[in-house]
């Protein structure tokens, strides 16, 4: 990834933690300080997220998916950016549950849009190389070389 694409990303980061101080963890117990802010950097990811929605912003998608930017991974967020992008998305609430260790849990959504259409999702969050990503793409091939699982026919 260029420099010129991770300062756009570390800006909105840091615009999305200020933005999400207001925000329930949804944790029903004090959290530690370094588990409240993993919770933090999944919470980011999110509002990454639905600015890369508003904004339309195939690159964004892509960054805060975790997913190389190749034709699959721009024809999918494309997709994604037809059916949910520019709509004036606004955060109602975040909750993230690191219920599979510190790196990885869940993340859910709540927004409505500008004509008060609600947006409820739910994404597995990943921490990976200490940057924070959402679990959206369900396009991607499979590794060179290793087949796809199918369910359509029986094992031989």
């Amino acid at each position: 990834m260029s420099a010129g694409r991770r300062l756009p990303t570390a800006l909105t980061a840091v615009a999305a933690l200020a933005l999400l101080s207001g925000c329930s963890s949804g944790d029903d117990q004090p959290a530690s300080s370094s588990s409240s802010a993993s919770a933090d950097g999944a919470r980011a990811a999110v509002v990454v997220y639905v600015d890369a929605l508003n904004s339309r912003s195939v690159a964004r998608l892509i960054d805060v998916g975790g997913v190389e930017d190749e034709t699959w991974s721009r024809r999918e967020a494309e997709r994604i950016l037809a059916d949910r992008g520019g709509r004036g998305w606004r955060i109602e609430g975040v909750r993230v549950d690191l219920d599979m260790g510190p790196d990885t849990g869940s993340a859910r959504l709540e927004a409505e849009d500008k004509a008060g259409r609600p947006l409820r999702d739910t994404f597995t969050v990943l921490r990976e190389d200490g940057a924070w990503h959402l679990a959206f793409f369900t396009q991607q091939p499979a590794e060179s070389g290793k087949e796809s699982t199918s369910t359509d026919r029986p094992g031989t």
